[in-house]
């Protein structure tokens, strides 16, 4: 299998070729740097996001409040993660940093709030 990968580690946006197969990598191809190498590697056999959403607010109708993982998520746990942020209500206060959801879906990645709600 062959997968196509832009860098997003520095401005310079290699075009990495990543050829392997699940786990096994067998060549790196277009990486100007190691960074560039370990991110091609990490794409390539678990990519990750910061998952970034609202959750709503109990005692404010229209109001959302901005949460995001503390840590990346694997991709494919994302839409899991999502359906219960889409469930979860808080109640405010509610401060910057504080952790809305523990270790979402046994991922050991706690959802926090940012931005402060009185």
């Amino acid at each position: 299998m062959k997968k196509e990968i832009i860098c997003i580690i520095c401005p310079r946006g290699c075009h990495i070729t990543v050829t392997g197969e699940g786990q096994n990598i067998q060549s790196i191809e277009g990486a100007m740097c190691k960074r560039g190498k370990e991110y091609a590697t990490s794409e390539f056999t678990n990519p990750v996001r910061i998952l970034t959403t609202t959750v709503k607010i109990n005692d404010r109708k229209d109001d959302l409040l901005p949460v995001r993982s503390k840590d990346p998520i694997s991709k494919d746990k994302l839409f899991e993660c999502m359906e219960i942020i889409r469930k979860t209500t808080v109640n405010s206060p509610v401060k910057c940093h504080d952790v809305v959801i523990n270790d979402i879906c046994g991922t050991g990645v706690d959802i926090v709030a940012t931005k402060d709600i009185y």
